[in-house]
């Protein structure tokens, strides 16, 4: 019995010593703690102590760091699985990167133990799960494609494309002037090529070359040009193309100086916000593959108020009389949008005349004149007035076309026929200012500052003596106006208040003074006679579709005449028709008249219009 607990008691202690003995593994956790402490400080001589090979790791971590443009890293141990001497470790890592954007994901490492210590094995996957050899995580932009300028009918009129800078590096120059003289040759000959290409002239470039060190910009040239003028320019030395982004016209030819304007001014609104990723690049810069995408969020076509059938329409009509300097304003009533501004090629050579020439208005300025009738004197369109052929109104002879007489009519019917001496003498019965006030509440004599736009609208006289009230009542003397002011004056009378003129949505227009607008009764008395003007007075005859309303015009000046037509249409279309030197209101009636019929065309599309013709 006591051998027998002897050997027992023997047993348990041996057994007590033998549990003893058996080593407890060392934990990993440590270890796999101070490697990601190392990693997010970029500590190298920790990780050269923990990291089995510390060369390839701190390459890794530090190409990862810059690719990244790291501005911190969060790491975080989730948990170690130990299966004898081989650890695996699973932990978060959290970028913060420029601009508040992070990136964030999972992944592991292995450890190894030996002679009780861990050690973290190198792979690439310690950094991102997908990382191969020699690999590091790139920050990189997604860039936002630029968005599109379209017309208001949604017609896309400018896309993103590419143009070239003209560029001469002055020190390369051995002859100034010789490369002057070459340079201004070959744009000159694109400027015969494209009008929208301004001419230069070789003196003031050679001036310009000889004063300036470095690179000087000659200008900005289309994708179709400017490799033409680069060929032009072969064997100059210095000088050379650089491409440059830009908005490109879809059509060379649809109103070219506006949209060379709205290029300049909307380039900020078409970019929209970057976006970015994270790539997986290689030692060479090359992306094999993308771990995080946040697309670009692009900007929405930016509108404008030009509509691309309205603008084709008058560009064709005006092309009627291209003799001459001839011009057409659009606008949209309910809007103040300007759908069109046409000229012909005489015209372009003095500028944008449609939008800010000065010119006589004749008859068209009878529209303010009645409104003043109505507003101060309380007439209507059915108040009994004089029409003589000649009126003497305090010594100054006042003369209709052709002496033509009506008697005493209502003044609707002086309105249509456009009686000279009528509103002659009804301006000449206004107090002095009285007519000035009156045509502001149209926008006439009010400045706009249009982003994109350089306007003038008119002048009228403040009238101090009868003889400028008696000359101003019928468009001549000091008075002035531009097809652009009259488009307004009649959108006025479309529209029932005054519109403020816009071209770029999202691009406020500012006037130089806010009046108020003119009364219900003077709208309704205008509507009513320039209706009669085309049923059944001077414009009478028109061929196009629709209810227009109008005045005519025939302004006079040493030497020959202006021809005017000014109205609208009942599908919210206003105009101002200018023929310089036109000749009668006839002619300026039949552009407008060929400018609605055409637009009706465009708008029918080839199989409706067809039909029509037939």
């Amino acid at each position: 019995m006591k051998k027998t607990v002897a050997l027992l008691i023997t047993a348990v202690i041996s057994g007590g010593t033998m549990a003893a003995c058996t080593p407890k593994p060392a934990s990993a956790d440590p270890v796999a703690q101070e490697f990601l402490d190392a990693m997010t400080h970029r500590d190298v001589e920790a990780l050269s102590e923990i990291v089995d090979n510390p060369t390839l790791a701190n390459e890794a971590i530090d190409d990862t760091f810059s690719g990244l443009q790291a501005e911190s890293l969060t790491a975080t141990l989730a948990d170690v699985n130990v299966n004898d001497s081989i650890a695996t470790a699973r932990y978060s890592l959290h970028w913060d990167l420029p601009r508040d954007r992070e990136l964030v994901y999972e992944t592991e490492m292995t450890l190894t133990k030996a002679s009780d210590e861990w050690t973290v094995r190198y792979k690439p996957t310690i950094i991102h799960p997908r990382l191969g050899a020699n690999q590091h995580l790139e920050l990189r932009a997604i860039e936002a494609a630029r968005a599109s300028v379209v017309s208001s009918d949604g017609v896309e009129l400018l896309s993103p494309g590419i143009s070239h800078r003209l560029l001469v590096d002055t020190a390369q120059l051995d002859d100034p002037r010789g490369a002057a003289a070459r340079i201004a040759s070959a744009v000159n000959a694109a400027a015969q090529r494209d009008s929208a290409i301004s001419k230069l002239d070789a003196g003031d470039l050679a001036a310009a070359l000889e004063s300036v060190e470095g690179i000087y910009s000659v200008g900005v040239y289309s994708a179709d040009e400017g490799p033409a003028i680069e060929g032009d320019l072969a064997g100059v030395p210095g000088v050379r193309l650089n491409d440059e982004p830009a908005m490109v016209p879809v059509e060379k030819d649809f109103a070219p100086d506006i949209m060379s304007r709205v290029t300049r001014i909307v380039g900020d609104d078409l970019v929209g916000a970057n976006g970015w990723k994270v790539s997986v690049v290689n030692p060479h810069g090359a992306a094999l593959s993308d771990v995080a995408v946040h697309d670009a969020d692009p900007a929405p076509a930016l509108e404008i108020a030009i509509d691309y059938n309205v603008q084709r329409a008058a560009q064709e009509a005006v092309a009627l009389r291209e003799d001459k300097q001839t011009m057409l304003v659009a606008m949209r009533p309910s809007t103040g949008e300007i759908l069109a501004v046409a000229q012909t090629p005489a015209a372009d050579k003095d500028g944008d005349i449609a939008l800010n020439g000065h010119y006589p208005p004749g008859s068209v300025f009878k529209i303010i004149t009645t409104a003043a009738g109505i507003d101060k004197h309380d007439l209507s369109p059915s108040t009994a007035v004089g029409c003589p052929g000649v009126m003497n109104i305090q010594g100054r002879t006042v003369i209709n076309y052709n002496q033509f007489s009506l008697g005493t009519v209502p003044l609707q019917r002086a309105f249509a026929a456009s009686c000279n001496t009528t509103f002659a003498e009804m301006s000449t019965n206004l107090a002095p200012g009285e007519l000035e006030e009156v045509g502001k509440q149209f926008g006439l004599g009010i400045d706009y500052n249009i982003p994109g736009l350089v306007t003038v609208t008119g002048e009228i006289p403040e009238g101090e003596t009868a003889f400028e009230r008696t000359e101003a009542g019928y468009g001549q003397g000091l008075d002035l106006a531009s097809p652009f002011g009259f488009a307004l004056v009649s959108s006025t009378v479309a529209a029932g208040h005054r519109p403020v003129p816009t071209l770029i949505v999202g691009h406020e227009t500012t006037p130089s003074e806010n009046v108020a607008g003119p009364s219900p009764e003077v709208i309704d008395g205008l509507r009513a006679m320039m209706r009669e003007v085309v049923a059944s007075g001077t414009a009478a005859g028109m061929q196009a579709g629709g209810t227009i309303h109008g005045k005519t015009g025939e302004a006079e000046y040493s030497g020959g005449s202006h021809a005017w037509f000014t109205g609208f249409r009942d599908d919210d279309i206003a105009f101002a028709t200018l023929i310089v030197d036109g000749g009668g209101s006839t002619t300026a009636v039949n552009v407008s008249d060929r400018f609605f019929q055409r637009l009706d065309e465009l708008r029918a599309g080839p199989g409706d219009a067809a039909e029509t013709a037939m």
